[in-house]
């Protein structure tokens, strides 16, 4: 009565591996392997990413004091009002 869906097409020249969930691993490793891992690439990348954003918050807090600072009033030109 038909072909079922996975029988539906012939594939030719593919091969499939596959490991049985009896012999592998579900988290092998972890902590042995992966927390160096993260730390070493963490490491690797602080000096491209850290002086950028450094920079861009000097700049962003200078320019905020710098624009509060303008925005202000000069006293000196309202000394003789009284």
């Amino acid at each position: 009565m038909g072909k079922h869906f996975g029988n539906l097409a012939r594939v030719r020249h593919v091969i499939s591996y596959s490991l049985s969930p009896f012999e592998q691993q579900a988290f092998p490793n972890v902590l042995s392997h992966s927390v160096p891992n993260v730390a070493r690439r963490f490491a690797s990348q602080v000096l491209k990413v850290v002086p950028p954003l450094a920079l861009g918050y000097l700049i962003y807090s200078w320019g905020t004091q710098e624009f509060e600072r303008l925005k202000r009033k000069n006293p000196a030109d309202y000394e003789c009002d009284q």
